[in-house]
């Protein structure tokens, strides 16, 4: 007997090389964030989602405020599939901008390139993809079994990778969407419930510049940036005794992703930026984690400056972005449930439900109250996509088979 599953799944399975061309064809317009002039692929995006017969709203983000996001434009996409009164509304969530591709890839970047079954580009995995997967899982809904009531928000941004604040926070600001469940953009088999958090600070270290061959006559920024780098480091021995218990999720880090300063290398360096990045497991408090972060590096400059005749170096911390770690949230479990049990019957293996290190923008629809997951078109781990390196890719078969999980649970929760 055919049920409902079986059709879905052979739509999906008849349209699925259209679905390969439109992913082709995201990935072919850039969005490297920075800059993030990403204001060029929604109009694309828009464009050929509008050509499927969906209507798109476009909601462009004022330039100050993007501007002050440090970004120079974005447009956010909102899809409303509205199937009667009553019911309930599950959006979907995908985001367009990317890191720059950087050094080493063997194919384009931006070429949607398709060799072994695999498709390769930037934001292949991450998370172009699951602009595919969202809109076409929601097409087969619509051809096989459409609801009679509840609705469907399709929503794609494009500020993740800088914190969300004018892409999926900006849209709730305005109140333009009000789900009462949420699918985010996936990254591997798993069903992603909970995430880490993120802090990240710009220290800049304030020396007095002068001739390498008088170093006397300066203050050496540099060296007064390794003093804090090491009280730095030395937090990881103690972040590895803090063990979360949320399973897939390990222990805090603290990671320095930038250094620059000087202006020769006959010249004691007068200033020195450092930028950090500390990750939070779910069970620690934001606020508590960035005092006492600045109290490390305050204790590193007195000791630095101890005993000195001159003034020493001076810092300014800046606060660059504070993502909140996503919990579970009361509500989420039919979401959970249906994920699961669809995406171990198209498997074929049992599909876990835990955390990850990563962190999203799940965390802002969290913090509205809005219950969500993370799952969409991924390999069996986030390492094996190369996400965020050289040859980014995709399996095309996880591809598929995320789109036809996502139908299901559609159908499931809307039904």
């Amino acid at each position: 007997m055919t049920t409902v599953y079986d059709q879905l799944d052979a739509w999906i399975d008849a349209h699925f090389d259209e679905q390969t061309r439109f992913l082709q064809a995201l990935i072919q317009v850039p969005t490297d964030t920075p800059p993030g002039n990403n204001t060029p692929h929604a109009l694309r995006a828009a464009e050929l989602i509008e050509a499927m017969g969906i209507a798109v709203e476009k909601h462009e983000v004022p330039q100050a405020e993007v501007l002050a996001a440090g970004l120079e434009t974005i447009t956010n996409l909102v899809a409303r599939r509205q199937y009667g009164a009553g019911g309930i509304t599950v959006a979907m969530n995908a985001h367009g901008d990317v890191v720059p591709p950087g050094e080493g890839w063997t194919k384009n970047p931006y070429g949607g390139d398709i060799e072994n079954g695999k498709i390769y580009g930037r934001a292949a995995a991450v998370s172009k993809c699951d602009f595919s997967t969202f809109t076409f899982a929601t097409r087969a809904l619509e051809a096989v079994a459409r609801p009679s009531k509840g609705a469907i928000e399709l929503i794609f941004t494009y500020d993740e990778e800088f914190g969300g604040e004018v892409g999926p926070g900006w849209l709730l600001k305005h109140q333009l969407i009000k789900p009462n469940l949420l699918i985010a953009a996936g990254f591997s088999y798993q069903v992603i419930t909970a995430h880490n958090g993120c802090l990240q600070l710009e220290v800049t270290v304030h020396g007095k510049m002068a001739h390498a061959a008088i170093p006397d006559s300066g203050v050496d920024a540099m060296q007064g940036a390794n003093a804090i780098l090491t009280a730095l480091y030395a937090q990881n021995a103690l972040y590895k005794k803090l063990l979360s218990q949320v399973e897939g999720i390990t222990h805090p880090y603290l990671n320095v992703g930038m250094v620059n300063g000087g202006t020769n290398t006959n010249v004691i360096p007068g200033k020195v930026v450092i930028k950090l990045d500390r990750r939070m497991i779910p069970e620690e408090n934001p606020d508590q984690v960035e005092a006492d972060i600045r109290k490390v590096i305050a204790d590193a400059v007195a000791r630095f400056n101890t005993g000195r005749t001159d003034a020493g170096i001076q810092v300014d911390v800046k606060r660059l972005l504070l993502a909140r770690a996503l919990t579970p949230l009361p509500g989420n479990k039919p979401l959970v449930d249906a994920l699961q049990r669809n995406a171990s019957a198209v498997f074929g293996e049992p599909i876990a439900a835990c955390g990850t290190p990563l962190y999203t923008d799940v965390r802002i629809f969290g913090e509205a109250g809005i219950p969500g997951v993370i799952y969409g078109a991924g390999p069996r781990t986030v390492l094996e996509s190369n996400a965020k390196r050289a040859d980014e890719q995709l399996d095309l078969q996880d591809l598929r088979r995320a789109t036809k999980v996502v139908a299901r649970t559609l159908h499931d929760l809307l039904a």
